[in-house]
């Protein structure tokens, strides 16, 4: 198959799932509701001092993301596999794994980019000094496309599954916990005036492995999902 056949089918793939969620906005909306509403109530229980709310904000900002890509998760590929839309893009000629990349990069600029974009609101909320805010969106920026990757693969898996919910979060969380632990330490790392650099790269990393890998599991895991 020819690389022009190759990219006209991404990029048709990516066109129809962004124009599906752009009429069903609130599948944008609501995870940065979510973590809008969880950062503006966390200084509520904690107190509004700036010394404790500095040091645990960029955890509780990566907390809200990790749930809010939990969020809607289990619909990723659920219509698709309803109407009989996966099934038919295991029949194309084109690679699968090609075309679940599409979707990866639709979750991510649909979910991921607003919450990079969202991050100075909840960074000046929950009061980040400033010398954070740069590493808080560096790892923002390298982190998010994994939980895009990682929630693809786990709604791949359970998209046969009548409700499979609870078993996506329990498969994602344990694998999310890494990725909290070193943006956590990043932004830790630049609130000290420590080198924060090699626990980004370490993220960019690992999310370019993640992308690399990532849709031969999705495209494994809807073929056995479709079988």
């Amino acid at each position: 198959m020819t690389q022009p056949a190759n990219w006209s089918a991404l990029t048709a793939v990516m066109r129809r799932d962004l124009m599906v969620v752009m009429r069903r906005r609130s599948d944008i909306l609501n995870p940065l509701l979510f973590i809008l509403i969880v950062v503006s109530l966390f200084p509520l229980a904690v107190g509004p001092g700036p010394d404790i709310l500095g040091r645990i904000a960029a955890g509780v900002i990566w907390v809200a993301a990790l749930l809010s890509a939990l969020l809607g998760s289990e619909r990723l590929f659920r219509e698709d596999y309803l109407d009989g839309t996966l099934e038919q893009l295991t029949l194309q000629p084109q690679p699968l794994a090609l075309l679940a990349f599409g979707k990866i990069a639709v979750h991510w600029l649909l979910s991921g980019l607003p919450l990079v974009i969202l991050a100075p609101v909840c960074a000046l909320l929950l009061k980040l000094p400033i010398a954070g805010w740069s590493t808080l969106l560096a790892t923002l920026l390298v982190g998010t496309p994994i939980l895009s990757a990682m929630t693809a693969i786990g709604a791949a898996l359970t998209v046969s599954l009548g409700r499979g919910g609870a078993l996506l979060s329990l498969l994602l969380l344990p694998l999310f916990i890494p990725l909290l632990i070193f943006a956590s330490g990043a932004v830790e790392a630049a609130l000290v005036g420590t080198a924060a650099w090699p626990q980004v790269l370490l993220l960019a990393g690992l999310s370019l492995l993640t992308l690399l890998l990532a849709p031969f599991a999705v495209a494994a895991s809807i073929r056995v999902s479709v079988n």
